[in-house]
């Protein structure tokens, strides 16, 4: 037996959420399908012991998307202030408009006194591309617009902001080169490099390292959490009609009979299908018709790599919110140390079983930069009272900790990573805070694959590294990023188009919609 639908979305994330949402508004009998126990993906808050964590993403921003997209379809979700800061050593720069940036060149000079005029043309290269994004987002996205849209609005606002997208579209162009590569002609000075990209993915191009001095004043937090914008995307795909299938994994694709099946034994028959998933997925249980052009894709996805990955730990301390409010405020990017990490050797080199290897991960642990988080300083309400949920991230290998796997040293691994980030946070901006832990939960990039089917645990799609990415990567050409060789399959998410991040999701799953809509309207 099967169920027909007009659409089948795979993936209940937030691009997959977009399309749904989209979709069932428009009247089409619409399946979602996720393989995970709910929506959201890494948009996602759990709770435990009444501390309130937010498991991938730690803020949003708007871009231009998130808002509209919001208004367009009558949601409400309030969004509180998400200062940011900049920590290193003792060091501390709070971003509150442009012209903290001022702020942050006066820190990195306290700290690399020798590096003055590298800083201020670090500072400037900032300034710069802050100008480029400020035009790219400059306006609401017109896609989330009534439309036609009226002439006033095209001739005072769409039209002048086209001809400043296309100058700054160039500009941007001739900065994708990797972060590293460009920062080193303006220093030879590693370490202050490394002060700047390490919490970045390796190989990050320039453009959008550079940018995100403008996201973090763009930054908002939902209340309740940030997993409040899935299940409010959630409930409205039902309230219109919509089905949502949580805890059940797409098995196969039968592309020619244009139906799927399921980890539950079930089958679903579609007349266009979504896909917002894993890529390699897709292309694993595909079956049906073959081309040249699947072959190629195929390929292309499976010898590509996932983006770098996190190791998280979450903290439940017994120390009032207003401690951590003095330290580094509701979200911070934090270096303990202004050595580096270009002062590492490649960890690979190493015997997993080594002593050489476990001292090679404390290290990484003490020079690495961190992000931390605190929710309950936007929101009081997501932590016990006299209390604070702390979570504390930093890039991770997916394949060191797959290596820690297969030696069977996987929690003894996760459990040194949480002792060595206390003490490295401990010994430098929270003293207080080794002997005030209740307790402590910590997530790998395995957590994530585990979680979210993502391979390489990957949080942002395609690795930087990859020699040729899988996606389209022009933000000229972004519509196009959807399309897939497969007959009456789109793709949305963050595989679809890279670099990514929530925008990117959002706008790509109404890109979908819009797509599929337009094929079954004909």
């Amino acid at each position: 037996m099967s169920d027909k639908y007009d659409v089948v979305i795979v993936g209940g994330g937030l691009a997959g959420l977009t399309s749904a949402a989209y979709l069932s508004r428009d009247g089409y009998r619409t399946l979602l399908v996720e393989q995970s126990d709910e929506t959201g993906g890494l948009v996602h808050t759990f709770w435990h012991r009444g501390y309130a964590f937010d498991a991938g993403i730690r803020a949003f921003e708007n871009s231009g998307i998130l808002f509209p997209m919001l208004r367009d379809l009558g949601l409400t979700v309030e969004c509180l202030p998400n200062p940011v800061s900049i920590g290193i050593m003792n060091e501390w720069t709070k971003l509150h408009t442009r012209a903290s940036l001022e702020d942050y060149q006066d820190m990195l000079t306290r700290v690399f006194p020798a590096n003055t005029s590298d800083i201020q043309r670090l500072t400037d290269s900032i300034e710069a591309t802050m100008g480029y994004m400020d035009v790219l987002y400059g306006i609401d996205n017109p896609l989330f617009m009534a439309r036609p849209p009226s002439m006033e609005y095209l001739t005072k606002t769409l039209l002048p902001w086209l001809l400043k997208y296309r100058v700054a579209i160039s500009k941007v162009g001739k900065l994708v080169e990797p972060v590293q590569h460009y920062l080193d002609r303006l220093t030879d000075n590693r370490a202050l490099v490394d002060m700047v990209t390490q919490h970045f993915f390796k190989n990050t191009p320039a453009f959008f390292a550079l940018s995100y001095f403008s996201l973090y004043l763009d930054y908002c937090y939902p209340k309740g959490g940030t997993g409040v914008l899935p299940q409010r995307l959630t409930e409205f795909v039902q309230a219109h009609n919509g089905t949502i299938m949580t805890d059940e994994a797409v098995t196969e694709l039968d592309a020619t009979n244009r139906q799927i099946r399921t980890s539950r034994q079930q089958a679903y028959e579609y007349a266009k299908l979504v896909w917002a998933a894993d890529q390699k997925t897709l292309y694993r249980v595909l079956k049906g018709p073959s081309s040249q052009q699947i072959s190629r894709q195929r390929d292309a996805v499976n010898s590509a790599k996932g983006s770098d990955s996190v190791l998280s730990v979450f903290l439940e301390v017994n120390l009032d919110a207003a401690y951590f409010e003095d330290k580094c405020g509701p979200h911070a990017f934090y270096t303990a140390s202004p050595v580096g990490l270009s002062s590492l050797p490649a960890w690979s080199a190493l015997d997993s079983t080594n002593q050489l290897l476990q001292d090679w991960v404390s290290r990484y642990l003490e020079l690495t930069t961190y992000e931390i988080s605190c929710p309950v300083l936007r929101d009081p309400a997501l932590a016990p009272d006299g209390k604070t949920g702390v979570i504390v991230s930093t890039l991770m290998d997916y394949e060191l900790t797959r290596t820690m796997e297969l030696a069977g040293t996987y929690e003894a691994f996760k459990d040194a990573c949480s002792r060595k980030i206390v003490q490295v946070l401990t010994a430098s901006i929270f003293p207080d805070l080794a002997g005030h832990i209740e307790s402590t939960l910590c997530a790998t990039p395995l957590t994530i694959r585990r979680m979210t089917g993502n391979s390489e645990g990957a949080i942002t799609g395609w690795a930087f590294v990859n020699a040729a990415l899988p996606a389209e990567s022009r933000l000229e050409r972004m519509s196009h990023a959807i399309y897939t060789p497969i007959p009456n399959v789109y793709q949305c998410g963050q595989w679809s188009f890279s670099p990514s991040g929530l925008p990117v999701s959002i706008l790509t799953g109404k890109l979908a919609s819009d797509a599929v809509h337009k094929s079954l309207r004909r």
